[in-house]
């Protein structure tokens, strides 16, 4: 199975060594794409360093655009699985093995921390905004969902081609996309992952950032329930 991990990075020069040598470590037979998000550090010279292919963006277009960016390379070169995961060392590479070899069964395979461990405290605005996306994804999908905000995930290739179209939010994609995913006929699976507290940079989920990502999911996910969906074949 032909596989590649994307990792989206902004000034994340201080982890993303470690993350790259252990996932090479770990799935020597996957290509590892860093999608670096103009970044300002010399994130993209460690990656390039350490083994990893690098699409330097020109301006931030913010995570949202830099995974999709990913997803277009993934389209281009006909991946069959990808794995998504952060370039801070939250997302453990221990755990992309077990998040393939749930593809064999679904869709899309969503990392929860909280099945599985979370060694760090969610701030408590994140976690209200958890738990209500939570809720509506559970309602929506019928499928009970318990971190639909996780960014640790894998991906057949016929959803990878599905988001790479205009499909993808580019802001905070995450219970919208599940939603999506579910009203366009994909098999969605969740499975226990390890994630661990950032030890460097700032998350995009920080003080203020944390209730605006609130606001903005909200109408997302409102914007996903109205909107026609088109899955081409």
């Amino acid at each position: 199975m032909k596989t590649l991990i994307v990792m989206p990075a902004r000034n994340e020069a201080q982890t993303i060594g470690a993350v790259i040598a252990r996932l090479k470590a770990l799935v020597p037979d996957a290509d590892i794409l860093v999608i670096n998000d103009a970044s300002t550090d010399n994130t993209a010279e460690v990656a390039e360093k350490t083994g990893a292919k690098v699409v330097n963006l020109p301006i931030n277009l913010g995570y949202g655009g830099a995974v999709q960016t990913g997803f277009k390379y993934a389209a281009r070169h006909d991946y069959d699985a990808i794995v998504l995961m952060d370039a801070d060392g939250q997302h453990d590479p221990a755990c992309v093995p077990d998040l393939l070899k749930a593809l064999q069964d679904a869709d899309f395979v969503l990392g929860s921390r909280f099945l599985g461990e979370c060694h760090y405290k969610v701030p408590i605005a994140r976690r209200i905004g958890m738990w209500l996306f939570g809720k509506i994804v559970n309602w929506v999908t019928g499928q009970k969902i318990t971190d639909p905000t996780s960014g640790f995930q894998a991906l057949r290739k016929e959803v990878v081609k599905f988001l790479a179209e205009d499909n993808y939010p580019v802001d905070f994609p995450d219970a919208d996309v599940l939603i999506l995913l579910h009203r366009s006929g994909f098999r969605i699976k969740e499975i226990p992952v390890i994630m661990h507290e950032r030890q460097h940079g700032v998350s995009m989920h920080s003080h203020l950032k944390a209730v605006y990502y609130v606001f903005k999911m909200s109408l997302s996910i409102l914007a996903t329930l109205t909107r026609s969906v088109r899955r081409s074949s």
